[in-house]
């Protein structure tokens, strides 16, 4: 589909009435995984539409694009109080925490092995393997707490058990600055992974850090911290993907398109028709935003869609969000890697004095790090770590149930 031949023929937009901002919320045991995760996407996706557009307001002078930037705004602040409105009141904190690492990890998977740039493709490889380490950490958050009932909020499609461990994750800022993409040269599909997990990330990011002082439990609290800090590592890197030689006008069509496009997506994947509606309604209404931005980039950069999109505008393949086991454990296999400025390399090839080593030393303590008692806790009431998974892990070092690794990629020659 090409978005541009589907735009209505006027940008006016309808507004929502009050009483209509809350949606029905779902089941939490019935409603599919990846349901969920669509709506957390979807929540993150609004959430990066209205803050760029505020951004866009202050760093514009003109006040007749201003009033145009407030109109799309209130009503992408509209869908997205509706779509959090779908998060039912007895789904808890962690619950839902679930479902955010779970998007992370298979939305990264889907995105990564789609991935033509190969720069673009190992920085999602390299932070699939951090998030994955988180889902399992909340986990056995989740059985310590709430003990676990037999059933899987992934609903089997994605394992649990140990990442890049988190404790060997902090690294210094320098380390997590990226190359950018670049409109012109790269294709569609990058730069739409680039923007996607971008908001998704942020999304994540965003979440820890509202509810990470409210978690009722002390040992929460110093997880989500911990957790939060590593999300805005993610933040940073994919962030420094954007092509940051966009002007405004450009950056603001390519945010219209890609979530027509998500939208898109959403509709074609969704298995719940009350959902379904939902992500048609908005879809039609993002195409209604993106005449409009087309319209204010031709009027005031004179410029039109073909100076954004050479190549064409069609919708790459839409993102379906399915399990990706396979493809996760091949990825483990690179589980040893951190970061060198804009690079990733293996811990073991990084100098004795680099900034790594100095800024794991003076902001983590791996023995009294939370992400590490958690499992030191459930090992010790269980047994062993709470994990779900097909097989054993792909890396020896992290096969042992009854132990925590904790120097595995922060510490040279660890066999």
């Amino acid at each position: 589909m090409n978005p541009y031949k589907e735009l209505p023929k006027d940008g006016r937009i309808a507004y929502l009435k009050q009483q209509d901002l809350c949606a029905k919320p779902y089941d939490k045991k019935e409603l599919s995984p990846y349901s969920k995760t669509r709506i957390i996407l979807m929540n993150g996706t609004e959430f990066e539409a209205n803050w760029f557009l505020h951004q866009f307001n202050r760093h514009c002078t003109n006040n007749d694009v201003r009033r145009i930037l407030a109109a799309v705004r209130r009503d992408e602040q509209q869908q997205q109080k509706l779509i959090s409105s779908l998060k039912p009141l007895d789904e808890n904190i962690l619950e839902t925490t679930l479902a955010y690492e779970q998007l992370a990890v298979d939305l990264t998977a889907e995105m990564a092995q789609a991935e033509t740039n190969l720069f673009v493709k190992a920085q999602l490889n390299f932070a699939l393997l951090e998030d994955f380490d988180h889902l399992y950490r909340y986990y056995n958050l989740f059985d310590i707490e709430f003990g676990f009932d037999g059933f899987d909020y992934t609903g089997g499609y994605t394992e649990i058990m140990p990442g890049r461990p988190t404790v060997a994750e902090p690294r210094h800022p320098d380390d997590d600055v990226r190359r950018h993409v670049c409109m012109k040269r790269d294709n569609l599909r990058t730069l739409l992974n680039a923007s996607i997990i971008t908001a998704a990330e942020q999304q994540t990011m965003n979440y820890y850090m509202n509810v990470g002082n409210v978690y009722p439990t002390l040992e929460g609290r110093k997880l989500y911290s911990e957790i939060a800090m590593i999300e805005e590592e993610h933040v940073t890197g994919y962030g420094s993907l954007l092509d940051p030689s966009a002007t405004w006008y450009e950056s603001w069509v390519m945010h219209e398109y890609t979530e027509c496009y998500l939208y898109h997506s959403c509709y074609l994947a969704e298995t719940d028709a009350y959902l379904k509606k939902i992500w048609l309604r908005n879809f039609e209404k993002e195409l209604r935003h993106l005449k409009i931005a087309t319209e204010v980039l031709e009027k005031y950069e004179g410029k039109d869609i073909r100076s954004m999109f050479p190549d064409g505008a069609d919708f790459p393949e839409p993102i379906k969000l399915t399990s990706n086991k396979e493809y996760i454990r091949k990825v483990l296999k690179s589980v040893r890697l951190t970061g060198r400025k804009e690079d990733l390399v293996k811990v073991d090839e990084l100098p004795d004095d680099y900034p790594f080593f100095d800024y794991q030393s003076e902001v983590v303590t791996p023995e009294t790090a939370q992400t590490h008692l958690v499992i030191e806790r459930e090992i010790k009431e269980k047994g062993k770590d709470f994990r779900i998974s097909d097989a054993p892990h792909p890396d020896k070092l992290l096969r042992d149930r009854t132990r925590d690794e904790i120097n595995l990629g922060r510490k040279k020659v660890v066999e």
